[in-house]
């Protein structure tokens, strides 16, 4: 088999992992897209490295043991992302990642006294002048 075909598959995957986390709001399906580029990565390693052990005539099979490395990363990543994942949803309601970083980057939810941006309307009172009206 030509080396062209697994390049091209493995490019193709990669390309679709990377339009994958790009493109989705959703923090399990872009893990899923981590995922399809890793396993391009892993197809490109396994096929340089049956074709230059035919050409160099070795025995050390150094793509394939970086393989099975690159499995064990994937598969702690997974574990890991997904326990993020849900307790991150546990704790906030969405796993929607455009929610979850403007909840990082401090921004209130948007309500009456705030705008589209998040910011505070002039004039109107902050959540700590509300509660202490209220008190």
């Amino acid at each position: 088999m030509h080396l062209a075909y697994p390049a091209v598959l493995s490019a193709l995957l990669f390309c679709t992992g990377l339009y994958g986390v790009l493109a989705r709001r959703n923090a399990i399906l872009v893990l899923m897209s981590v995922e399809l580029m890793l396993n391009a990565v892993n197809l490109n390693l396994v096929a340089f490295d049956v074709w230059l052990s035919r050409t160099a005539e070795e025995t050390l099979h150094s793509g394939q043991a970086l393989t099975l490395f690159t499995i064990a990363i994937a598969a702690a990543e997974i574990g890991i992302g997904l326990a993020i994942v849900l307790a991150v949803y546990r704790s906030r309601g969405t796993s929607d990642i455009d929610k979850l970083r403007d909840t990082a980057e401090g921004h209130e939810p948007d309500g009456p006294d705030n705008d589209t941006t998040g910011r505070a309307v002039p004039g109107s009172r902050t959540a700590g002048e509300k509660a202490e009206a209220t008190a």
